[in-house]
């Protein structure tokens, strides 16, 4: 690792959230949704290397 290159983030890294939004009907979904795809992440490294790139 001696001869890396950085990279740009593709994600607005200064973006806040805040409380002023209408919360979700069903927080469970979400949840859900977030937890698949965490799974499929550590599971799946070819498609997380493919969609970074």
């Amino acid at each position: 690792m001696v001869s890396y290159n950085y990279s740009r983030t593709p994600v607005d890294t200064e973006s806040k959230l805040g409380d002023d939004g209408d919360p979700v009907s069903d927080p469970t979904f979400y949840k859900s949704l977030a937890g698949s795809l965490h799974y499929l992440t550590f599971t799946r490294p070819d498609i997380s290397y493919a969609v970074q790139q």
